[in-house]
């Protein structure tokens, strides 16, 4: 009985052993967005938006997101928003908590006074709060800017860039997100908020319900500073 005892624990060691290691995690991982909302009546108005996502988060100290966003209102045929911008950030991780990044911006709004608005920055970020439930991260740089007004006037600036980017999870298929950019210039700051709660239907679809603000403090005569977006949208995350 001793011996087949044995034998029965080298079979279960041996079967242990065997198993194949967990496969690494998949470095690339992202989102894309769609959302519209169409009304008729005595106001007939169509709103669009999409939106993608994508991060490239290699085993290693280096991390890559790309974005871009895409914004349209008409209202009795007549064009009230249309709005687009991408961008991307790359990260080197230096320690657990701080990390070096160079990010570029590209930003189009019909109705914010720039026809085009490009920004290079490099600068050091710093995790403060990485939890299981939230994370928060502040940001500081330098860059540059180039910006294209509607009215001739073309700006070549340099800028201090600061960032705020926090995420609470509320439960395992809901969660809340808040980002703010600062371009600080010589002619012109630029700020942006982004936020967003988003919750999982089911699988990899969630809906998603964000609210954008955009102020440029320069901006040409009979335009407003302030631009502010509200969107329902359906998500895909991969």
């Amino acid at each position: 009985m001793r011996v087949l005892g044995v034998l029965a624990l080298c079979l279960v060691s041996c079967a242990t052993l065997a198993q194949p290691p967990a496969p690494p995690p998949d470095p690339f991982k992202g989102s894309a967005a769609l959302g519209y909302l169409s009304t008729s009546g005595n106001t007939d108005s169509t709103n669009g938006n999409a939106s993608f996502k994508a991060t490239w988060d290699l085993i290693g100290p280096w991390k890559h997101d790309w974005n871009a966003l895409a914004i349209n209102a008409r209202t009795a045929g007549v064009t009230t928003a249309e709005a687009y911008s991408a961008g991307y950030k790359g990260q080197r991780d230096v320690s657990e908590t701080i990390y070096l990044f160079a990010s570029g911006d590209w930003r189009q709004d019909r109705f914010s006074g720039y026809d085009k608005q490009v920004t290079e920055a490099v600068g050091y970020g710093r995790r403060l709060v990485d939890t299981a439930r939230h994370t928060l991260s502040l940001e500081g740089g330098a860059g540059a800017k180039q910006s294209d007004l509607i009215d001739g006037t073309e700006l070549d600036e340099v800028i201090v860039r600061g960032g705020f980017d926090y995420l609470l999870r509320i439960s395992e298929s809901s969660e809340f997100s808040q980002k703010i950019v600062l371009e600080q210039g010589e002619d012109n700051r630029y700020t942006e908020s982004t936020s967003a709660l988003k919750a999982r239907i089911v699988g990899n679809l969630a809906i998603v319900l964000s609210y954008v603000i955009r102020n440029n403090s320069d901006v040409p005569a009979g335009i407003q500073e302030t631009d502010r977006f509200t969107a329902v949208s359906l998500e895909y995350g991969f």
